[in-house]
């Protein structure tokens, strides 16, 4: 009986049907995140170029709002700090771990075919996996590479892993992410200042700004988001009961 339920389980999912005969049950997702930048996409003030890398990242799955942020707010000191001044997500997932309303977090932070951890270069991809169940939402937060604090992330409501149809989220979801700035370290020119990630002596490297998390609003010029990655869902499976 357990083979024939997991069989008609899969055949559902595929065809995209409702999942309430399920109910129970965990649907396996899968991200592919994509540094699709080309060569060097930063143009400085001085006519310099650089590339753009992106750094570790972190995802949660929840039923809570803001578990990582609350634009408006002030960073709360659990690790958003770290995550978008020095490209560590490690804090932020541990503390998210322990949070109430979190079913799951973690942390990716090594490119697909490398063998150590690292940021995804142009051409490069990030890859995980998570399970969620029905009601659950999807937050991701990594840091933009070559700034002072700047992260790409979901907003604070997070994305809806289910429809009302109970069908799991499934396609591009680039344009469900927004640049922020942290707050919590004035911002050089992205690409060149000397207290960003790449260049800095050592973590925690730089003026504080003790401003709030906020979608970036600053004199320099950033590349969209769209034109900077290509971050994609998609449901692989349903899994054991929970």
């Amino acid at each position: 009986m357990f083979r024939f339920t997991s069989i008609m389980a899969l055949i559902a999912l595929s065809l995209g049907l409702s999942l309430d005969s399920y109910a129970g049950h965990k649907v396996r997702f899968k991200v592919r995140y994509e540094n699709i930048t080309v060569g060097q996409i930063l143009k400085a003030s001085n006519g310099q170029t650089a590339p753009l890398a992106v750094a570790p990242g972190l995802w949660v799955v929840g039923t809570l709002n803001a578990p990582i942020f609350k634009s408006g707010e002030k960073d709360w000191g659990r690790g958003l700090e770290s995550l978008a001044e020095d490209g560590d997500p490690s804090k932020q997932a541990e503390f998210c771990k322990t949070h109430s309303g979190v079913a799951a977090a973690g942390a990716y932070n090594t490119p697909v075919g490398a063998t150590k951890p690292g940021p995804i270069t142009p051409g490069s991809v990030f890859e995980f996996t998570f399970e969620a169940s029905k009601g659950q939402k999807l937050f991701l937060a990594n840091m933009w590479g070559q700034s002072n604090d700047l992260f790409f992330g979901t907003n604070e409501l997070g994305l809806d892993l289910f429809d009302a149809n109970d069908k799991p989220l499934s396609g591009d979801i680039t344009r469900s992410l927004f640049l922020y700035d942290a707050g919590t370290e004035v911002n050089e020119e992205p690409g060149f200042g000397p207290n960003q990630g790449p260049r800095q002596s050592g973590p925690n490297t730089g003026v504080t700004e003790n401003g709030v998390v906020r979608p970036v609003l600053d004199k320099w010029a950033y590349p969209s988001v769209t034109e900077t990655i290509r971050v994609t869902i998609t449901s692989e499976t349903v899994v054991g009961v929970k």
